[in-house]
């Protein structure tokens, strides 16, 4: 409810005091005393608003104090994300996304340019000048763990917008630098700056949306990725091509490979800042919390002492979760409570906290537990130490493309580094299927026959086209007896009971089988890279491998988010870290791996290391409530 307020389970209009409703009960007044005691109480989304004492009226009944009138606080800024309009949720998701394509765009436009990189800044050689995408992740895997902290207590919004002026400034440094070292610095910066749109997206989704409904924004997200680092080599080999000989030094044409994306940075660093919402909900009931206690304040100034709390229905309590809510309460309803002051009600002097903001640690602790935990998670935990290995290997290969792709397209067809990046196009293409493919496969895990009843609101309306009709159906056909079992039904019958829906694995079952798409795409590009025959293989087999990386990539990130509860944001961070190092460390070892080993037997090495880490989701779809047992972390998953 975005533009009302709710007071003991009604919606008031704004402006209309706290202590009246439209239709106003007889209203009790006592007279409390100013040294009374102050009973503080816990805030939470769900907690209803208690009548405040105002000892004075006008004649049309509206609170007033001696000096005029005493409008509520306006309090629609603290709403639940939970409960947000779709258009604002949307609006939020596509600046996220927006600033996770760029991020990506960034970390591969690097590469095209290096030729020209190296002879303005002196450089001994491409190699040294590719430690520029090695330094952006290490600022890109390192930075989160010391900003998350940050944002747990000031709110995702001003990291959001203090670390993309960091971006913004750096890419721009990254166009004027004169020589190599200040090159590497400046990378580094920018992949601090870049890294809060990556890592920090995936916590504004799961503050807007339930685990139902999650897993298409995250989809959107992961595409994002995706189609930013296939379009970033793009359109940097376009600019090398045709602007690499124009102009020398800082007039360099070519160097609009970084100074465009300083427009684009710009541009939308300026759309977050005016069009983005706070969306960490322990944040915004502290800021709740704050504008009430100083609304009670106002009135005690006035003469007003008090609020009338309902007994039998308390306001707070110290076991109430301030962000978590009910699944009513994520799809934006509000548990009805009576909207009158109970005869049991009592008059107290309240002052409002917020759990999380007494449970959270000093800063310096803060930021202690978030670097070493995710240390600690990686090494002792197996899950969290075979899924980082999993797609820190899928991450590498997708980086390894910005050296390997012009290599190979030059060595097997004699193009030139514009014709090259066209390739490209091919991971932008892999994205897009691939972000579609994970939506629609979503849906079948909700299909009716499949999903546990009760398992998801909505599970009973995603029915697929072209599928029998559910049991209901049959029943109500046959005249309200049970339809006859039929093949299909035996079928859904074995996939429920091997495969549950309600069961943490849920998250991988797809992955299983979509994650082959990696080694088969290498094989594919591999094999097919040959003069004689045509390129577009190559490229199919190129999407492919990026069907199959995105799709590893959102099964563990959906996975970590919804089973490892208070850990997931470590088991993240544990996983971003190794992804982001490998994936720095890749593209230095390119050149080397595809000369010495030939396209053939370079690209069949990684699609057989690559076959052999598509059995660690196996493992756990059969074996994971067998190793959740034994693992201290993870030991309540399955009892979600």
């Amino acid at each position: 409810m975005d533009s009302d307020e709710i007071q003991n389970g009604r919606a008031l209009p704004l402006g209309t005091p706290l202590g009246e409703t439209e239709t106003s009960p007889e209203r009790r007044q006592e007279k409390m005393e100013p040294d009374a005691e102050i009973e503080y109480l816990y805030l939470t989304f769900k907690t209803p608003l208690p009548v405040p004492n105002i000892t004075n009226s006008n004649s049309s009944g509206a609170s007033v104090s001696k000096d005029g009138a005493l409008p509520s606080p306006d309090l629609t800024p603290y709403a639940n994300p939970l409960g947000w309009p779709n258009s604002r949720k949307n609006m939020v998701l596509f600046l996220s996304c927006m600033a996770t394509f760029l991020t990506a765009y960034t970390s591969g436009s690097y590469s095209p340019p290096q030729d020209l990189i190296r002879e303005d800044l002196g450089a001994s050689s491409n190699v040294t000048v590719l430690v520029g995408i090695t330094t952006f992740c290490v600022g890109f895997a390192l930075a989160p763990m010391f900003l998350a902290p940050f944002s747990e207590m000031n709110g995702r919004y001003p990291v959001f917008v203090v670390s993309g002026i960091v971006y913004v400034i750096f890419q721009a440094v990254c166009g004027v630098v004169r020589n190599l070292a200040g090159m590497l610095i400046a990378r580094l910066f920018v992949g601090i700056g870049a890294s809060v749109f990556s890592t920090m997206v995936g916590g504004v989704i799961a503050d807007m949306w339930g685990k139902e409904g999650r897993n298409t924004p995250m989809a959107l997200f992961s595409g994002a990725v995706m189609i930013g680092t296939g379009a970033g080599p793009l359109f940097a080999a376009i600019m090398t091509r045709r602007l690499g000989h124009i102009g020398t030094g800082n007039a360099a044409a070519w160097k609009w490979v970084f100074w465009h994306q300083v427009i684009m940075g710009s541009l939308l660093m300026l759309a977050l800042a005016v069009l983005l919402k706070e969306s960490r909900g322990s944040v915004l009931l502290s800021r709740k919390a704050k504008a009430l206690n100083k609304w009670y304040e106002e009135l005690e100034n006035q003469g007003h002492y008090g609020v009338w709390v309902n007994e039998s229905k308390p306001t707070g309590s110290s076991d109430s979760s301030g962000t978590e809510g009910s699944s009513d309460e994520e799809k934006g309803k509000m548990h009805s409570v009576p909207p009158t002051v109970s005869p049991d009600a009592s008059l107290k002097r309240v002052r409002w906290i917020v759990k999380e903001d007494e449970e959270r640690s000093s800063l310096g602790k803060m930021v202690t537990v978030s670097v070493s935990r995710p240390f600690h998670l990686l090494f002792s935990e197996s899950i969290v130490f075979f899924f980082s290995v999993w797609v820190s290997f899928a991450w590498g290969v997708l980086y390894l493309s910005f050296g390997s792709i012009p290599l190979v397209f030059k060595r097997q067809y004699g193009w030139d580094i514009e014709q090259s990046g066209y390739a490209f196009v091919s991971l932008a293409i892999g994205g897009i299927i691939g972000t579609i493919l994970s939506i629609w496969l979503e849906r079948i895990l909700h299909h009716p026959k499949w999903a546990v009843p009760g398992d998801s609101p909505s599970a009973s309306s995603l029915t697929l086209v072209g599928e029998e009709l559910s049991n209901s159906d049959e029943e109500a056909r046959s005249g309200g007896q049970a339809a006859p079992s039929s093949r299909s039904d035996k079928i859904w019958a074995f996939i429920r009971r091997r495969f549950p829906a309600d069961a943490p694995e849920a998250r991988i079952y797809f992955a299983c089988v979509t994650s082959i798409l990696l080694p088969a795409g290498l094989f594919i590009f591999g094999l097919t890279a040959r003069p004689h025959i045509h390129w577009i293989f190559s490229c199919i087999g190129l999407a492919l491998a990026t069907m199959g990386i995105l799709s590893i990539y959102l099964a563990i990130f959906n996975y970590f988010a919804d089973s490892y509860n208070q850990y997931a944001s470590s088991a993240l961070a544990a996983q971003s870290m190794c992804r982001n190092l490998v994936g720095g460390a890749f593209p230095l070892v390119t050149a080397a791996l595809f000369t010495n080993l030939g396209e053939t037997r370079a690209t069949c090495l990684l699609g057989a290391i690559a076959i052999g880490l598509t059995v660690v989701p196996w493992v756990l779809v059969f074996y994971g409530e067998r190793i959740r047992a034994r693992s201290p972390f993870a030991s309540q998953l399955g009892q979600r």
